[in-house]
């Protein structure tokens, strides 16, 4: 059985907690303890655990994509369907290709991805306000991003790499459940889950460049160099201020503190493995 002191921290912040529902046929997910106050959810971050995938995808890999044999990504699914308390049918799934694009989704939707084909393209974000549909992201070491407006009943799920956090993907998230639902950014929540820390993500110049353009008071906390002609880039704390700015309250955001790099037997990673690996996932859904 997964446990949270299995995984290497950045700090002593009781950020997360890790749901097993391995005995009843689902998966470890790991939670965020922000959201416990938000019962009308089912969410959570899949590890690398619990799955039937095997060799460089082993466990739990969601993608089908990457070259793992199509059953085993079904079963995956199954059992991270059991955890959320919903069914295969119930899942809409991205299209990631590191836009700011987000996609108002409904009943209609949902299958789309898994059990037929998707209709869009280029679509990082997915928002809704229909219950029992299971919004559904993809990482390797970019940025899971889960949104909740309790009072609008209203949720969101982003993806957010590099190009998508300098281009402000948490904003233009909100900014998409406003328009969409009325929500009020004071009244959201948000979360910033596992992805790459600062010590592991080695970017160029140019890419630093453009968050110190970006985020010209956050210094070395944001860009610190690193080797000739390189940074290293926290994209924990740029998302924090792109969702701070675009205006949730800081006691309504939990960041995260588990980096995928540091820990690649827990959870799939793009550098550490050198590209020859799976997705884990993260997804949300109202009750």
């Amino acid at each position: 059985m997964i446990k949270l002191n299995d995984f290497k921290t950045a700090d002593d912040r009781k950020v997360f907690y890790i749901e097993d529902d391995s005995a009843d046929g689902g998966i470890p997910l790991l939670k965020f303890h922000l959201f416990d106050r938000l019962p009308f959810v089912d969410y959570g971050i899949t590890t690398r655990a619990g799955g039937v995938s095997e060799g460089i995808f082993s466990a739990l890999n969601l993608s089908y994509t990457r070259g793992d044999e199509k059953i085993a990504v079904d079963e995956n699914y199954h059992r991270t369907a059991v955890s959320l308390h919903a069914k295969i049918s119930d899942f809409v799934l991205t299209d990631q290709t590191h836009t700011v694009n987000i996609r108002t989704v409904s009943r209609k939707d949902c299958g789309k991805g898994i059990l037929r084909e998707k209709d869009y393209q280029d679509i990082d974000g997915l928002i809704t306000d229909e219950p029992d549909i299971v919004l559904s992201a993809f990482f390797a070491d970019c940025v899971p991003l889960l949104f909740i407006d309790p009072v609008h009943r209203a949720i969101g799920v982003s993806h957010s790499g590099w190009r998508g956090t300098v281009a402000g993907m948490g904003r233009e998230t909100v900014r998409a459940m406003q328009e969409a639902y009325g929500s009020s950014p004071k009244e959201l929540y948000g979360a910033v889950g596992p992805s790459i820390c600062q010590s592991c993500y080695e970017v160029s110049e140019d890419v630093a460049f453009r968050f110190m353009e970006q985020f010209p008071q956050a210094g070395e906390e944001l860009c610190m160099p690193g080797a000739p002609g390189k940074y290293q880039l926290n994209l924990w704390k740029a998302n924090e201020l792109v969702l701070l700015e675009a205006g949730i309250q800081k006691e309504h955001l939990a960041v995260t503190n588990i980096c995928t790099c540091c820990n690649p037997k827990l959870l799939f990673s793009h550098r550490a493995s050198k590209g020859k690996r799976g997705n884990f996932g993260a997804f949300i859904k109202l009750r």
